[in-house]
C-alpha cells in the first residue's frame, strides 16, 4: 500500500509540474488564443482532432475497465483457462471502420482549411509583402509602395495581406500563431500565404527552423493598426527620404557617426533598399535586434559588441568593428540618433 502512495504521490508531482509550465510563454505568441483568420481556422481544426482523441479515450478506458473489473481473477478459479476465441468477424469489422470514420471526420475539416488558407485567387487587388529571412533578422518590403522595413511589420486589421517569402541564406520558417500558421523560408523558392489580423494589436513571431547559433533569437512582430492608421503609416514612411537634422548637437554627432560607418550596410529612408536592417522608424520599435530591451544601455551594447547579444549575426562583419572606431563614447551618440528616428504617431504603442 505505500509503495502505491509513493507512486501516486510522483505522478501528482509531475502532472503539477506539466500544468504549471503548460502555461508558460508570451500571451500573444500562442496559437491558443486566435486573433486571425489562419489561426482560427488552425485552432477549429486542433479543437476537432482533440475532441476525437477524447472521445476514443474514454472509450477505451471504459472498455479496459470493465472487462478489468468485469472478468478479474476470484479466489479459488487461480487455475482456470477463460474460453478461447479465435477471430470475430463482428468486432473486427467494427472496429476496423470506427478508425476510418474518425480519419473522415478529421480529414474533411483538415483538406478544407488547407485549401482555403493556400488560396490567392485575390492576390493581385492585395497588399503584397516580400519577406526575407536572412540570419538572424527579417527584412519586409512593402511591394506596391516601394517601401523597406526591418523586423516590425505593419499591416492593417480586416484585409488579407500576402507574404511572398524567400531566404537569402538558410532555410528558415515563418511562424506568426496568434494570426495565421506556419511557413517554410527556402533559398531560391518562393513560399506565399496571407494573414489577416481581426483586431489591433501586437503579435509576436519567431523562426521555427534551426537556422544557427541565433536561431532562438530571431523573432519579429507584427503591428495590426486600424486601415486608417496603415495608410497613414504608409505615408509617414515614404517621406524618410527628406531627413531632417536632429535637434541635440549629440545627435547631430551620432547622424555623422552613423554615414560614416553605418550605411555601408543600414538605411535610414525607407524607400531605400539595404544589405542590412533598414533603421528608418528605429525610434518606434520596442525591442532591439528583435530580442533585446528598448534603451540606450542595450543599444550601446549591442553597437559596440553585437557578439555577445546575438551570436554569429552579420554585424561581426562591420568595418568599424575591426578598426575600433567605435568607443562607448560613439556608440551613445549614435545610439542618440538612431532613437530619435520616429517618422510616424503610428506605433506599437498605437495597437495596444
Amino acid at each position: 500500500m505505500k509503495g502505491w502512495i509513493s507512486k501516486l504521490r510522483t505522478l501528482s508531482l509531475f502532472a503539477f509540474m506539466v500544468l504549471i509550465l503548460s502555461a508558460c510563454g508570451k500571451e500573444n505568441l500562442t496559437s491558443l488564443v486566435p486573433k486571425g483568420y489562419g489561426a482560427e481556422q488552425s485552432f477549429n481544426v486542433m479543437i476537432i482532432s482533440i475532441l476525437v482523441m477524447i472521445i476514443v479515450f474514454v472509450v477505451v478506458m471504459a472498455i479496459y475497465l470493465y472487462v478489468i473489473l468485469r472478468f478479474r481473477r476470484k479466489k479459488g478459479q487461480e487455475d482456470d483457462i477463460p474460453k478461447q476465441t479465435e477471430g470475430n468477424k463482428t468486432l473486427e469489422t467494427i472496429w476496423t471502420i470506427i478508425p476510418i470514420i474518425l480519419l473522415i471526420v478529421i480529414a474533411v475539416p483538415t483538406i478544407t482549411a488547407t485549401y482555403d488558407l493556400a488560396d490567392t485567387s485575390d492576390q493581385e487587388d492585395a497588399i503584397n509583402i516580400n519577406v526575407q529571412g536572412e540570419q538572424f533578422w527579417w527584412h519586409f518590403e512593402y511591394a506596391n509602395e516601394g517601401l523597406q522595413a526591418s523586423q516590425d511589420l505593419y499591416i492593417p486589421t480586416g484585409e488579407k495581406v500576402y507574404l511572398n517569402m524567400e531566404s537569402t541564406d538558410v532555410i528558415h520558417s515563418f511562424w506568426l500563431p496568434s494570426i495565421s500558421g506556419k511557413m517554410d523560408v527556402n533559398p531560391e523558392n518562393e513560399n506565399s500565404m496571407y494573414i489577416e489580423a481581426y483586431e489591433e494589436g501586437v503579435y509576436w513571431g519567431k523562426c521555427t527552423e534551426f537556422c544557427g547559433s541565433s536561431h532562438s533569437l530571431m523573432d519579429f512582430k507584427v503591428i495590426a493598426v486600424s486601415p486608417e492608421e496603415y495608410n497613414q503609416w504608409v505615408e509617414d514612411m515614404k517621406g524618410t527620404s527628406e531627413q531632417s537634422t536632429p535637434e541635440t548637437t549629440t545627435a547631430q554627432e551620432g547622424q555623422e557617426l552613423f554615414s560614416n560607418n553605418c550605411l555601408q550596410c543600414h538605411a535610414t529612408d525607407a524607400n531605400q533598399p539595404s544589405a542590412g536592417p533598414n533603421l528608418a522608424n528605429f525610434g518606434d520599435r520596442t525591442t532591439i535586434a528583435g530580442v533585446l530591451d528598448y534603451n540606450k544601455e542595450e543599444l550601446v551594447n549591442w553597437i559596440t559588441n553585437p557578439a555577445e547579444q546575438k551570436p554569429a549575426n552579420g554585424m561581426l562583419d562591420a568595418p568599424y568593428l575591426e578598426e575600433g572606431h567605435i568607443g562607448n563614447e560613439e556608440a551613445e551618440k549614435i545610439a542618440d540618433y538612431l532613437m530619435q528616428l520616429q517618422p510616424s504617431e503610428i506605433t506599437p504603442e498605437s495597437a495596444k
